[in-house]
């Protein structure tokens, strides 16, 4: 935890350092290799102290961020004006033309792609859970696994009989899925609905079905998305949300294997004091099945649900049990989303407040 007297320290030296920089800078290359280290996407220092915010304790982290913006408008201030200033110097001696233009004996020349200062678009910037999910692909390739899609409008097989989940089983429930009415013009003009049965993906589990349909083991793949649940919207739960799927196929696969990916996964993701524990729990398409937490704060949240694949899911797909065993993952994207920018509520993630999302 910092204290936030001592990140606004750390910012106001940052903010030093970079000036004096920008301000040596004397070509178009060392300009560039100041961005580069201050500004950069992915290792600057500024992205580092951006990183750092969620560190500083809940009540002083608006304060902390709007220093952080200050800093960041700085900073891009002091980068154009070394870009006009090297590349007033590379610039040749005017023409006469130039010359007199300058002394206004001619009107300046016609600009058709000239944008007027009220005009000029904002800089944007990646929505939070778009940040989390390319982190959360970067770290999983790392760890050798491929990502994967698929529709986010199934058809049962896929949804539910192939996961092993049967007509009978209340997670097929009206109440706690969304199905479509579809229907489609006969040649008579009039609506038929006999057509399949779809509903909106209630988990990207999906994908692995349609996965290994295609593909024979051994298999390693990690698909994101959004899944839909009708849930009442609360602090930790929305009906629209999005999760992480992991699917490791082959021969030999364990149990032990699956725990050590998901706690590299949170090493590399949160950094090496993160711990991952195991609860038992039940999945049908699992077995053994648990419930995957992390630490949180002082405590422990829970991030998903995890297992051995089911044999049954194995045959579904063709698969031979007695040949290849696997193990799957589902991680909730919010949940981590959360826990890495130290946000305490998912819906300030879909109200599209400016004020909230431009602080990440």
């Amino acid at each position: 935890m910092t204290s936030l007297a001592e990140y606004l320290a750390q910012l106001d030296q940052l903010e030093k350092q970079a000036l004096e920089q920008f301000q040596r800078c004397q070509t178009p290359e060392e300009v560039e290799q100041a961005r580069v280290q201050f500004m950069g996407a992915k290792r600057g220092l500024v992205r580092q102290m951006q990183q750092r915010l969620k560190e500083i304790p809940g009540p002083e982290k608006p304060q902390a961020g709007k220093r952080f913006n200050q800093l960041k408008q700085t900073l891009q201030q002091a980068l154009e004006q070394a870009q006009s200033r090297v590349a007033a110097k590379a610039t040749p001696k005017a023409t006469r033309p130039q010359r007199a233009r300058t002394a206004g004996e001619l009107p300046p020349p016609f600009d058709p792609t000239a944008v007027p200062p009220e005009a000029q678009l904002r800089l944007g910037r990646l929505h939070p859970i778009t940040q989390t999910m390319q982190r959360m692909q970067e770290v999983m390739a790392r760890l050798g696994f491929q990502v994967a899609d698929g529709p986010e409008v199934e058809d049962p097989w896929h949804n539910f009989e192939a996961l092993n989940i049967p007509p009978s089983h209340p997670a097929r429930d009206p109440l706690d899925n969304f199905y479509l009415s579809v229907a489609r013009l006969t040649g008579t003009g009039e609506p038929d609905t006999s057509g399949p049965e779809l509903l909106l993906r209630s988990q990207t589990s999906t994908v692995q079905i349609r996965v290994m349909e295609r593909q024979r083991p051994p298999v390693r793949v990690i698909a994101l998305g959004r899944v839909y649940r009708p849930d009442t919207a609360d602090a930790t739960h929305f009906p629209m949300f999005h999760q992480m799927e992991g699917l490791y196929v082959a021969p030999g696969v364990t149990m032990a294997q699956l725990k050590t990916v998901l706690k590299l996964f949170a090493s590399m993701f949160f950094g090496p004091q993160v711990q991952v524990r195991f609860r038992p729990s039940f999945f049908p398409f699992t077995e053994p099945s648990v419930e995957v937490d992390m630490t949180w704060k002082d405590g422990w949240i829970e991030m998903g649900g995890a297992g051995m694949v089911d044999p049954h899911v194995l045959q579904a797909v063709g698969y031979d049990p007695e040949q290849v065993t696997g193990f799957a993952f589902g991680l909730g994207v919010e949940r981590i989303c959360m826990r890495q920018f130290g946000i305490d509520d998912i819906r300030l993630l879909y109200r599209n407040d400016i004020r909230f999302l431009e602080q990440f």
